[in-house]
């Protein structure tokens, strides 16, 4: 069979499919089941639709009641919560101020603590480890000086030449027959020699010298006339400079009150000598006039001196503060009253205008001046001290004792023989303050000093910015280490200070110090103090 056959066959079978529907719809049959079928599909999407309807509004209904037990149990978790966090801000809040009480107290209880330690470190300041003189260090222990003891008894020993007290010139020689007993012995015979034995007195003879001269009449005029009397005698009774020294030496030099020197000076001269009060007050005025030349001869000698000393101390006056500068060289001293200390105490002083090597403390106003400038190694030597006993956790305020003790024994037999200086062993010790100060930086970076003692730590900050201020005097062994010699001179003032407590007047400040400038200018050449006096007060009133 071919295959159009079938093909055939299969085209007529569904003719005859499409034929029967066509009929079926002609006859309206086909059309009644569909209906049929489309109310019974209705009916049934109806009654399904409504069961869905149904479950959905039974969905809906148990959504909302769980919408509603979700949102009771999300608002009582909120409470709950709320609740929990304000109980734990409330906890957090004590624990908060706890801390800050603690920290508080903490905090009061370490600063009691280095306030405590500030006082203990002030009450162990004396002379060793700061500026206060030993005289005001009460309750002192010996000072004991650097003397190795060798178990020798005091005093001179065997084979030491004698040294017995002064002879002086005899004014009057008695002398004593030896006794008859020894001259008619068979037993004694003269050894030749004299035994002398002195006996030295002091007796103050007033001499008074009187000048007389007859008065002389104009008959005409009625001028009255009369020879000239010698240079100084203007007054009934004049006091020459003897008198004069006397008691200007006692009241300014050995600080005795006005009162006391004018009783001294009547007693010791049996009434004759009786001057007042404004007698002795006028001295240093009048002291202060004659010299005033000499001072600016001293200022001139200060300012071409190839090192100074300088100084700053303080004084009284009128109840107020006042500063003194003072500049000094081994032969010649200055003191000058100002108001104040620092630029403006620097002012009209040799320091002023100095151009050589400076040596002082490290008072920044001094330090400007001069092309060179050396640190008092004594300071820093106190300094270490305070700071050793006060920053015992520390180790190089020893080290910087050490050194300074080396460094100033090394200085000193450089003074003593210049030809043992060696650079090298300069250089050597310069290095090792290096090393020191090296060491004081680690210290402080690892224990930074107490607010309430800083003394090592700015010791230690202003050798590490000024180093060639600490060590010129081992560059240069013609400069001293040391401020001394001003601080010797300081001290004068600061006698004078506690004496009077306060002079009532600039004036009478500075006066002072224009005397004490001649008094230690005159100590230091080795002259009589008392005929220094003497001679410039017997000066004539013009030479300024």
């Amino acid at each position: 069979m071919f295959d159009w056959d079938i093909e055939r066959a299969d085209f007529l079978f569904q003719i005859k499919i499409l034929r029967d529907q066509v009929r079926a719809f002609e006859s309206g049959e086909k059309y009644i089941r569909m209906k049929e079928e489309f109310h019974r599909c209705r009916a049934a999407d109806a009654r399904a639709t409504q069961k869905l309807k149904a479950e959905l509004a039974a969905a809906r209904i148990d959504t909302r009641h769980v919408r509603k037990l979700w949102y009771e149990v999300c608002e009582k978790q909120a409470k709950e919560t709320d609740k929990l966090r304000k109980e734990l801000d409330e906890l957090r809040e004590k624990y908060l101020k706890k801390c800050h009480e603690l920290y508080e107290v903490k905090t009061e209880l370490e600063e009691m603590k280095e306030k405590n330690d500030a006082l203990q470190k002030r009450v162990r300041k004396d002379y060793s480890n700061s500026s206060i003189p030993s005289s005001m260090s009460p309750n002192h222990t010996v000072i004991h000086n650097s003397r190795e003891k060798t178990g020798r008894n005091p005093g001179g020993q065997p084979g030491h030449e004698h040294h017995g007290r002064k002879q002086h010139k005899p004014t009057r020689t008695h002398v004593i027959e030896p006794p008859k007993k020894y001259q008619n012995a068979k037993n004694y015979r003269p050894t030749g020699r004299t035994i002398k034995k002195q006996v030295v007195s002091v007796h103050v003879v007033t001499e008074v010298i009187e000048y007389i001269t007859p008065e002389y009449r104009n008959i005409k005029t009625g001028q009255r006339v009369h020879a000239p009397f010698p240079e100084g005698v203007v007054n009934d009774v004049t006091y020459d400079g003897s008198v004069k020294a006397f008691a200007y030496m006692l009241n300014n030099e050995l600080y005795t009150s006005v009162d006391k020197t004018r009783t001294f000076l009547k007693d010791i001269s049996h009434g004759e000598i009786d001057v007042s009060n404004g007698f002795i007050c006028k001295l240093s005025e009048e002291f202060s006039q004659k010299t005033k030349k000499e001072r600016d001869e001293i200022f001139l000698k200060l300012v071409a001196a190839p090192v100074l000393h300088s100084d700053f101390t303080f004084g009284r006056v009128n109840g107020k503060q006042a500063s003194v500068i003072i500049t000094a060289t081994d032969d010649a001293v200055l003191y000058q009253e100002r108001p104040k200390k620092g630029d403006e105490g620097v002012k009209g002083s040799p320091v002023e205008i100095y151009e050589g090597t400076l040596v002082s403390d490290h008072e920044a106003a001094l330090k400007k001046h001069g092309k060179q400038h050396q640190e008092c190694l004594a300071h820093i030597l106190r300094y270490a001290k305070s700071g050793m006993e006060n920053e015992t956790e520390k180790k190089w305020h020893k080290r910087l004792i050490g050194w300074i003790d080396n460094a100033i024994g090394y200085w000193n037999e450089v003074q003593n023989d210049p030809d043992i200086y060696v650079s090298e062993t300069a250089n050597e010790y310069i290095e090792r303050l290096s090393g020191i100060l090296d060491m004081a930086k680690e210290e402080y970076a690892y224990d930074p000093p107490s607010r309430y003692y800083r003394d090592g730590y700015n010791t230690y900050r202003r050798m590490r910015d000024d180093f060639d201020d600490y060590v010129l005097f081992l560059r240069d062994p013609s400069v001293p280490p040391t401020n001394n010699l001003a601080e010797r001179h300081a001290r004068k003032i600061k006698r004078k200070t506690h004496q009077v407590i306060s002079f009532r007047s600039e004036n009478g400040f500075e006066k002072f110090c224009d005397g004490k400038t001649i008094i230690e200018s005159a100590r230091a050449k080795g002259d009589n103090l008392y005929d220094a006096l003497v001679e410039r007060f017997n000066q004539s009133p013009d030479v300024r």
